[in-house]
């Protein structure tokens, strides 16, 4: 049996996250953070999802009427959301959002990260989460180890 995750700092003050794409994965979350924070599933209203011809993780834009289904990660620490910052890259601008829980009736601000090219014609379809892991979720992972061993290096450096 797994051993429960290490807790969040307790002086850290603790963010929500709505994810919609990759970042729905426990394995990447747990590549990325060393731990897999508390999740509910959630919907975003008002914004839609999409594919980024070429590439493997998806994007979001507001678009009326239209709604994304994803999760909510909690309790995300400050050093936690500095990373996933980082990973989402400058494509990406994180902004508050208004979410709603499909698990209760509640409803909550988390970050979101909302794809900062409303007019990049690479956008299409929609994409699908259950398809991206049969095909991609293990280069993914690989990616995101790369990705946090460098970040680890950067971080010793200074």
């Amino acid at each position: 049996m797994a051993s429960p995750p290490p807790p969040a700092p307790a002086a850290a003050a603790a963010h929500s996250v709505f994810v919609y794409g990759t970042l729905m994965a426990e394995e990447v979350v747990r590549v990325l953070l060393g731990r897999v924070p508390p999740s509910s599933p959630a919907l975003l209203p008002n914004h839609q999802r999409f594919s980024i011809r070429g590439r493997v993780y998806p994007a979001i834009l507001p678009v009326d009427g239209s709604k994304v289904h994803g999760k909510v990660w909690k309790g995300i620490t400050d050093g936690e959301l500095d990373v996933l910052d980082i990973f989402e890259d400058e494509e990406y601008a994180r902004e508050a959002v208004g979410i709603s829980l499909t698990d209760s009736a509640d409803t909550m601000i988390a970050y979101a990260y909302i794809w900062g090219n409303v007019d990049d014609p690479d956008l299409y379809g929609e994409w699908d989460f259950d398809e991206w892991k049969k095909v991609h979720l293990k280069d993914y992972l690989t990616m995101t180890q790369d990705f946090k061993e460098e970040l680890e290096q950067l971080e010793s450096d200074t």
